[in-house]
């Protein structure tokens, strides 16, 4: 089982890469200075059908699957965009899917709360390019402890009272709104739900915008919760369902990371062989050297291999399988790829390779967080001893 290369998935192959042509490798240097990706790009690639991309049309959406936003994003770095560009212009992939599920997938006259109400104020702005929506999970000290979560939410009426902090949350900066978990009973409870707040609610206040290794493209922020009132018609689905909404979403994101992985790494070497093609040391190409050659065939080889594991990983959860241990598995293979292949391209690139002017030199710094962002390495590891019943 595999994803299958239809002419549909052609044709939206060919649309990614003229999006990333023209609106994207022009101005992705300067993107990457001013530290965000301009609102006017979310608008853009709503415009030609991107953004919405794996949302059903009868929420504002493109139509389409997991498997076809799996495409969208290999061939934007494959076209010489970034893993940071894809978290940017993407955060609503982490942000919706949980009010779409809430809402039967959008149809009228969802019964749980905010329902439909929830699609018409955020989604289908958010998928027309208009509104920008972030999810905030990650507390200063919980890490990947999700069911440690300690930003509460007490019921007063007709509204819930948030207190509490975030980190390291993406597009947090630009977002309109953002999801955020919160603990409905004492902190560290587990009693968890998903609340939508609405960036300038009094009390709400986005922090500094955090410095950061690589995604110089993608804004991160710190979020502070004091007194924040928000109205129950913004939580979304029943309270205390909101642990299990935020696993059943992780496969989704921990296989989007894969994909940034392995088609990084993919880009990686094709940059490789065109520099080492290009480029003559002592009176001959470096690829005229065997040394060489079988370190290209060997990145080749590692970034294909993983693209074929996430490929059939991802067509099996898109057929509905419970396929936690391999999504772990499929996540660490192409982000191990990714950091063997990223490496070696840059060390091959030399010199150049270490400068801002290389994109090779981008893609090394873009690719670190991989391993760390959507359960880490070692979070994975615990996940598939568990499958082997460990």
């Amino acid at each position: 089982m595999t994803i299958v290369d239809t002419p549909e998935r052609r044709q939206l192959r060919e649309l990614t890469r003229t999006f990333v042509t023209r609106e994207v490798l022009p101005h992705l240097d300067d993107w990457e200075r001013a530290g965000e990706v301009p609102r006017q790009v979310h608008a853009t690639a709503a415009k030609v059908g991107l953004l919405g991309i794996g949302f059903p049309e009868s929420v504002g959406g493109s139509g389409g699957d997991l498997l076809d936003s799996i495409i969208v994003t290999e061939e934007i770095i494959r076209s010489g965009g970034s893993s940071g560009l894809v978290a940017a212009l993407f955060t609503h992939g982490i942000a919706l899917p949980h009010m779409v599920a809430a809402a039967g997938g959008g149809r009228a006259g969802a019964a749980t709360a905010g329902g439909s109400d929830l699609i018409e104020r955020y989604v289908r702005p958010t998928l027309a390019g208009t509104l920008i929506g972030a999810l905030a999970i990650t507390e200063p000290d919980g890490g990947s402890d999700v069911a440690g979560i300690r930003t509460t939410a007490r019921r007063d009426g007709d509204h819930y009272v948030v207190n509490g902090s975030k980190t390291y949350i993406t597009s947090g900066v630009r977002a309109d709104f953002v999801t955020t978990a919160v603990c409905t009973d004492f902190p560290g409870s587990g009693a968890l739900s998903l609340l939508v707040i609405d960036k300038g609610t009094p009390g709400f206040t986005v922090g500094r915008r955090l410095e950061k290794l690589g995604w110089h493209c993608s804004d991160t922020a710190e979020l502070s919760f004091v007194d924040v009132r928000v109205p129950v018609t913004n939580r979304i689905g029943e309270e205390d369902t909101g642990f299990l909404a935020i696993m059943q979403n992780f496969a989704a994101e921990r296989l989007s990371l894969a994909t940034q992985a392995y088609a990084t790494a993919q880009r990686s070497v094709e940059l490789a062989v065109r520099w080492c093609r290009d480029r003559s040391t002592f009176g001959r190409p470096l690829a005229g050297r065997q040394l060489i050659r079988h370190r290209l065939a060997e990145m080749h080889t590692r970034a294909e291999a993983a693209r074929a594991y996430v490929h059939q990983v991802a067509a099996r959860v898109a057929a509905g399988e419970p396929v936690v241990t391999e999504v772990a598995m499929a996540k660490n293979v192409a982000v191990a790829a990714c950091a063997e292949v990223v490496d070696q391209a840059l060390q091959l690139h030399g010199g150049y390779g270490y400068l801002r002017d290389a994109e090779v030199e981008r893609h090394y710094r873009d690719s670190r967080i991989l391993g760390i962002g959507g359960g880490t390495t070692e979070i994975m590891n615990e996940i598939i001893a568990k499958g082997i019943g460990l």
